[in-house]
């Protein structure tokens, strides 16, 4: 799967962007048919730990899932986006099996 990341008021580094590929090309065990995945990591100057925005965006045929999860870490949030885009995955596979 094609993951497109970028990168909002900082650079990212090597590791992190390969930590959010990896994790992200688990979701092809759920739902073969995912097109490509945007990411966008952005960090806000705030005084709070959890300044830290995943946001990614999942286009699968006739649809997109979004999920924007705000953490302390950008591995924290790949990991909770990556569990909730699993979670609508396995729904949408359901509902269309419905209609086969």
């Amino acid at each position: 799967m094609k993951v497109h990341t970028q990168s909002v008021n900082f650079n990212a580094d090597r590791k992190l962007i390969d930590f959010i590929q990896k994790r992200m090309d688990k979701l092809e065990q759920f739902y073969d048919k995912v097109i490509k995945t945007d990411v966008y990591l952005k960090v806000e100057n705030t005084s709070e730990k959890q300044n830290k925005i995943f946001e990614a965006r999942l286009s699968v045929p006739g649809d997109s899932l979004v999920v924007k999860k705000q953490c302390k870490t950008f591995e924290e949030g790949t990991d909770i986006a990556v569990a909730s885009l699993e979670r609508q995955l396995k729904k949408r596979k359901e509902k269309l099996r419905t209609y086969l």
